[in-house]
């Protein structure tokens, strides 16, 4: 029975070494800078949303209304909801 104790604090002490080293990894990618691609993306979004909104406005008097004509009024759902996925990247923007 003692055996399996020392098998148990074994185990503690490598989960704890194990849990020091996903601690400093995930410190280390903390202060990470953005990959190159992240703004151009963040803000590409932020800008194909207000495009898409714009031009669906421009285009709705049209008798095929840009830029999904199938989709109707949801146009301005999908061109928000673009906006929204660039603006929810800004938290991670550094």
């Amino acid at each position: 029975m003692a055996a399996a104790g020392k098998n148990v604090d074994k185990q503690k002490s490598g989960d704890l070494a194990k849990a020091q080293a996903r601690a400093e990894r995930q410190e280390a990618h903390k202060d990470a800078p953005n990959p190159v691609w992240f703004k151009p993306v963040m803000f590409g979004f932020m800008l194909l949303g207000l495009i898409w909104i714009v031009l669906y406005y421009v285009t709705s008097s049209m008798i095929t209304p840009l830029p999904l004509p199938m989709l109707g009024q949801a146009n301005i759902f999908v061109g928000f909801g673009l906006v929204l996925v660039g603006f929810l990247m800004t938290p991670w923007w550094k």
